[in-house]
């Protein structure tokens, strides 16, 4: 083999090629030869530098970092409030499971009722209705809204009449202090429906249009 067979060789087995002769002829030409011995190193060297060229990589340190904040940013809030709704659902349910308990013995038994039970079973079937209403906005917390206005009104009735009834004497403040409940089953109905309306609200229009024709 002459040197510029060997250097054929020689460039092949630096590629990963078959240089198409054996290891050991071209070890002992690369020994004898000196041009060819310098040659290989060369070849060397530049396969070394074309092999560890350095990569421009770009950093995304940034713009990765940027899109965790700006989804934890999103998902906090919205985690937050159904944590909120939740707390708020459980309440409502134990208001509606408190007044339920005491109206339906009155309504089914006329229990400590004795003096007027017509009278106190008619208060009775009206706790018990505002008990389900309570229940099922507990149950389906985007319709809460609908029920804020009678728990308002009957939470408002309450305290002015009551107020009105203690200054003339006409009931004494430890028996209206019950009526508490009803101002404070108005307040969570009304948080619920608000929490509610926020992730649960959609709008009415797009709903009749779609339903056209």
């Amino acid at each position: 083999m002459n040197c510029d067979d060997v250097r054929v060789a020689l460039s092949a087995r630096l590629d990963g090629e078959d240089p198409q002769a054996a290891p050991a002829v071209l070890d002992a030409h690369t020994e004898g030869c000196r041009a060819c011995r310098a040659w290989l190193a060369r070849a060397e060297q530049v396969t070394r530098l074309v092999r560890v060229q350095p990569v421009a990589v770009p950093d995304l340190t940034a713009p990765v970092l940027a899109a965790v904040a700006a989804d934890a940013a999103r998902t906090a809030p919205a985690a937050v409030r159904r944590a909120r709704r939740q707390v708020l659902r459980v309440a409502v349910a134990v208001a509606a499971v408190a007044q339920l308990s005491i109206a339906l013995p009155v309504l089914l038994a006329g229990l400590g009722v004795a003096q007027d039970p017509h009278t106190s079973r008619e208060l009775a079937s009206f706790d018990v209705a505002l008990a389900v209403g309570f229940a099922l906005a507990a149950w389906r917390p985007e319709r809460a809204r609908a029920f804020v206005p009678v728990a308002l009104v009957l939470a408002v009735c309450l305290a002015g009449t009551s107020a009105v009834d203690v200054a003339n004497s006409t009931t004494a403040l430890v028996h209206e202090v019950g009526h508490l409940a009803a101002v404070v089953q108005a307040g969570l109905l009304w948080a619920l429906g608000r929490v509610s309306g926020d992730t649960d609200h959609r709008p009415f229009l797009p709903a009749v249009a779609a339903g056209r024709g």
